[in-house]
């Protein structure tokens, strides 16, 4: 393989959560006054930490969102998660060549590290990502599109970034991944290839990442 090390996005890559996760803050921002669908949703928060939402409700209302938002959303997304979250089809068949093949890995989330640890657990994938090589927004100054969060899992892990790929389902991600210096390889189960530009790559089925990584 020619990368050093692969850097998984967690939800939507790792995790089939985006479904979920946007549909309860549509719901709950347009429940707050602030109409948001669930397409709205996907185009303005996927892949984000969850500053960008009260950012962007600042920017277009001059409203501020309830001091315990955060609270109550993290609440209403982890108990949906415990009922509805399933790992990505294939993902674990990956990980599990990646051991074989000697490949180092980890995952850098825009969630926060209960987020990640909730839906690992959920979903069993808990016993695939230990805890030092777990990263989350939470752990940097500014999420993605920002490349700190990837330059800091590089860091962390060792690696020069030019040595990195990321795999990402989201706009702001991939953003973020060639901005850290990264080759970056789109996964549009959920979001069209147009939506990721710049991406080295794409693929479907989480079968197919390995032959790209080469």
């Amino acid at each position: 393989m020619r990368y050093d090390l692969v850097i998984f996005d967690n939800d939507g890559v790792l995790v089939d959560s985006e479904p979920i996760s946007n549909t309860i803050l549509s719901l709950y921002l347009t429940e707050l006054g602030h109409p948001t669908s669930y397409e709205d949703s996907l185009r303005d928060y996927m892949g984000a930490a969850i500053h960008r939402v009260h950012d962007v409700i600042g920017e277009r209302t001059g409203q501020r969102l309830p001091a315990d938002f955060d609270e109550v959303l993290h609440a209403r997304v982890f108990a949906a998660f415990e009922r509805e979250l399933e790992a990505v089809a294939g993902v674990t068949e990956l990980l599990k060549q990646l051991v074989v093949d000697g490949v180092p890995y980890c995952v850098a989330s825009s969630g926060s590290h209960e987020r990640i640890r909730v839906g690992h657990r959920t979903t069993g994938l808990d016993g695939w990502f230990r805890d030092e090589i777990i990263f989350s927004a939470e752990d940097v100054g500014r999420g993605k599109p920002a490349p700190d969060l990837f330059l800091h899992a590089a860091a962390r892990m060792g690696v020069a970034p030019e040595r990195c790929v990321v795999v990402e389902d989201s706009r702001l991600g991939v953003e973020a991944a060639l901005a850290a210096g990264m080759d970056v390889y789109g996964f549009t189960a959920m979001t069209p290839e147009e939506r990721l530009v710049g991406a080295n790559g794409f693929f479907g089925d989480m079968r197919d990442l390995l032959p790209l990584l080469g």
